[in-house]
């Protein structure tokens, strides 16, 4: 698909707003031509002079006929300034709103190769920029493109020759920023990789201030600080020192209109070619020939700035988004049945399973029956965080089908795909709301009962009522009070207000407190009761009483059975459990005293 030019796309963002930006177009002519009428009006002024003389109400007639043309400019400037802007930020809430929810049907993938700094540049920084063309070069460009056309055809009437002789700085200026933008493409590209290193140093350094500290680098990490500081001042002074004096030479000639007319007009005025009238209408005139295009050498950077921030945009705004149902479908239940499922994270994969670029789950098929308790175990990266993020259609398979109750996920609409898998994960994520709000995510529809229902069954009431604020803390106030088990819990307090038929936990309690394991494990078994349950555990004293566990090598099933079964005829298992209770029992040194001290493996199950 061939690539648009930025101005197309910039053209194409502001079709929504259409009528408004051409009700501003009009009034920007409008303005224009309220521009001209002073003109006009101090030529009649002039001619009157060197007539027989004016009359007061001679004068007062043109000098109101100059202050109108004044008002019909400022007026309609500044509505077509209003209408501008107002569609300008219309388009950019609209191109946020557009990229936010292309990046919900983008597959996950997708959103989390890129940072979260690049995610808010483009967002915020990045389509801000946008706001420049839409708003002032619409309007103003028009007004400072028209205004000198006519005055230059004015110019042409009263005299070609002086007309020509107003436009004599152009080559000149012309010839100093030609040999001034020889290389800007180049030299901005190098200027945003720059600016791009700088912010990514700081963004690095900023975040990783408490490892920093813990590990004594302050010195080394804060000498890379600045010297990617100070490598983008040399660069942006150096570029700024290769270019100031074309740049202020430019600046300089392009309006001095008067090196080509005052010479000119004179000796047209001493052939008898020209009046005094005329000649001083055209040295005025001349004046505001070349004024207005002034403004254009500003917009040279600024447009490349707008090119970058439209196509990092136009980037967002064209991600290939998950192949979506429309029409509900109708489960008749929910069993999960995966099918030959290929899976890779590189979209470029060929490899085989394990091998690197390869993929992450190759040939899996796997069946779990409506109301288990399935659980997957395995070493880290074998696939098993992948498989529970297929089922719930972050990303699509390569190959072969996932099913849930006989129907391909990718037949069931999102939304429903959404409200009958609840997902939750170890890396939990609080929204700076409150935190009654927070768990009402599980379903906004819910009353404050139902929340506080949820939240003692995921055992959160406590230490939510512990807080100065209770339910009502906001989560920002509330984080560095909420443990790492505190905020899994709510996340769990999400899920069980959900009340979803399939529960998928991605090592769901991997930071609850041991007091409070037992309990949590209770609750979430007496909630999914007849539900499809999966969960993914390295604590497997958590899973032993599963209905069947699924040990996972490499993106492959090894084996699966029940706890009992697994540690007789799995050897993969059984020195996954043996190392799990290898934390049993530890020996504490005291002088000449040992004592011996028990972790306490927990059996609660779900």
């Amino acid at each position: 698909m061939k690539e648009k030019h930025w101005i197309s796309s910039v053209l194409s963002f502001a079709a929504p707003c259409k009528p408004q930006l051409s009700v501003s177009v009009l009034c920007a002519l409008i303005s224009v031509a309220g521009g001209l009428i002073p003109y006009i009006g101090v030529y009649r002024i002039i001619l009157l002079f060197f007539g027989q003389g004016p009359t007061v109400s001679d004068l007062l007639l043109w000098s109101g006929v100059c202050l109108g043309g004044y008002i019909i400019k400022v007026g309609f400037y500044a509505l077509s300034t209003m209408l501008a802007h107002y569609s300008a930020y219309s388009i950019l809430e609209g191109m946020r709103l557009e990229i936010a929810a292309k990046l919900m049907e983008a597959p996950l993938g997708t959103v989390l190769n890129q940072s979260i700094g690049k995610h808010k540049s483009v967002i915020i920084d990045r389509i801000e920029t946008i706001e420049l063309p839409l708003a002032h070069l619409i309007p103003e460009g028009i007004s400072n493109l028209l205004l000198p056309v006519c005055v230059f055809s004015y110019l042409v009437w009263i005299d070609w020759r002086m007309a020509l002789a107003a436009m004599i700085t152009i080559p000149v200026a012309a010839a100093a920023y030609t040999i001034m933008m020889r290389t800007f493409n180049k030299q901005y590209a190098d200027f945003m990789e720059s600016s791009n290193a700088v912010n990514s140093v700081i963004v690095e350094y900023v975040e990783g201030i408490e490892v920093i500290k813990a590990f004594n680098q302050s010195a080394s990490s804060y000498q890379k600080f600045e010297q990617a500081v100070e490598a983008f001042r040399e660069y942006t002074l150096g570029w700024f020192r290769k270019t100031w004096k074309l740049m202020n030479f430019g600046s300089a000639v392009l309006p001095s209109t008067l090196l080509g007319t005052m010479p000119a007009g004179m000796a047209l005025y001493l052939h008898g070619s020209l009046d005094a009238a005329e000649l001083a209408i055209c040295l005025i005139l001349s004046l505001g020939v070349i004024g207005p295009l002034t403004s254009f050498t500003v917009f040279v950077n600024e447009a490349k700035a707008i090119e970058y921030a439209v196509k990092e945009a136009d980037q967002f705004l064209r991600l290939k988004g998950l192949e979506k149902a429309e029409e509900p479908v109708k489960l008749r239940s929910y069993n999960i049945e995966l099918d030959q499922v290929f899976f890779s994270y590189d979209p470029d994969c060929t490899g085989a399973s394990g091998s690197k670029g390869g993929y992450a789950i190759s040939d899996l098929s796997l069946m779990l029956p409506e109301g288990s308790f399935s659980a997957l175990v395995g070493p880290s990266g074998g696939g098993k965080s992948t498989v529970a993020r297929l089922i719930a259609r972050f990303w699509d398979a390569d190959g072969g089908e996932i099913r849930i109750g006989g129907i391909p996920v990718k037949q069931i609409p999102l939304d429903q795909l959404a409200d009958t898998v609840s997902f939750v994960t170890q890396d939990n994520y609080l929204f700076n709301c409150s935190l009654m709000e927070n768990i009402r995510l599980g379903n906004p529809s819910a009353t404050d009962g139902e929340v506080i229902q949820a939240a003692k069954a995921a055992c959160c009431d406590e230490f939510i009522r512990g807080l100065e604020y209770g339910y009502d803390t906001k989560a920002g106030e509330a984080g560095g009070k909420l443990s790492g088990g505190e905020k899994q819990r709510i996340s769990i307090a999400r899920a069980i207000l959900k009340n979803a038929p399939i529960v998928i936990l991605d090592e769901a309690t991997a930071f609850t407190d041991p007091e409070n394991e037992d309990q949590l494990q209770r609750s979430i078994r007496a909630l999914t009761k007849g539900k499809t349950l999966l969960v993914i555990a390295h604590r497997l004293s958590t899973i032993r009483n599963a209905d069947r566990i699924i040990v996972m090598d490499h993106g492959r099933i090894v084996q699966t059975g029940p706890h009992g079964e697994l540690l007789e005829t799995c050897g993969l298992y059984k020195r996954m459990w043996e190392s799990h209770i290898g934390a049993k029992t530890w020996a504490v040194h005291h002088g000449r005293k040992e004592v011996q001290v028990d972790a306490g493996i927990h059996t609660a199950d779900y």
